[in-house]
């Protein structure tokens, strides 16, 4: 579904991404691990548009969708969960719910049930401003609002960041039942340990550079990969 090839992103005169392939399949989880600063969100930011590439191709569903801007990528079916969540504070769940379907013009209530249905927490707290809720709340907010641009590939930046094991789980759970839902998943995770249990292939990123490959939970066992991440 989703195929990067050679990309090379550049900060100023610092080579961030140093031509990274990666390729993502309909209907699975991937997961992209590595320390902080390896590149990893970077990747992410240039998928989406927000970052320009240096150099390199990115194509979804075998068509070049390198340096579109974001509007254009969402419009694709390709959405981001952003590192922080990022939600609309001032904003009511409801609303940063419709606001993540801004580009549809068809009809979002049954969507927005559906989220609820994921997450019933949410409707608890539909008149709620989100600046007010947890951090587990926020995150579960961060998803549903991604989820509102009905996206064939959701992008996720770091989503257990910072929560609570108990609300970790919850969340991985989730991401499976969107992928049996038919939403492909791109990941990014500081919890190596899990993201490799949930993905279906990890790739392993140092310093802009794919160092490793394989499946998840072949990852999982590798000892190189047990020494780095999983202490």
């Amino acid at each position: 579904m989703l195929r990067i090839e050679d990309l090379k992103v550049n900060y100023g005169g610092i080579e961030a991404v140093k031509g990274v392939s990666l390729e993502v399949p309909q209907g699975e989880i991937v997961t992209l691990i590595g320390a902080n600063g390896a590149g990893k969100s970077t990747i992410l930011r240039t998928i989406s548009g927000l970052v320009k590439p240096s150099g390199g191709k990115v194509f979804f569903n075998d068509e070049e969708i390198t340096g579109l801007i974001p509007y254009d990528i969402v419009s694709k079916g390709i959405t981001l969960v952003p590192e922080g969540r990022k939600v609309f504070p001032d904003l009511t769940v409801l609303e940063n719910l419709k606001a993540g379907a801004y580009l549809r013009k068809d009809d979002i209530k049954p969507d927005i049930e559906w989220v609820y249905s994921l997450f019933p927490r949410l409707k608890e707290r539909s008149w709620q401003a989100a600046g007010t809720m947890s951090g587990g709340e926020q995150q579960m907010l961060a998803v549903g609002r991604a989820l509102m641009s009905k996206p064939k590939l959701m992008m996720m930046d770091e989503p257990s960041l910072g929560l609570a094991p108990l609300i970790v789980k919850d969340i991985f759970d989730i991401i499976k039942t969107i992928v049996a839902q038919g939403v492909t998943i791109l990941l990014i995770e500081q919890n190596a340990n899990m993201a490799l249990q949930t993905a279906n292939f990890a790739y392993v990123l140092e310093v802009g550079r794919i160092t490793m490959t394989g499946q998840g939970k072949e990852l999982l066992n590798n000892e190189e990969v047990r020494k780095a991440y999983l202490g």
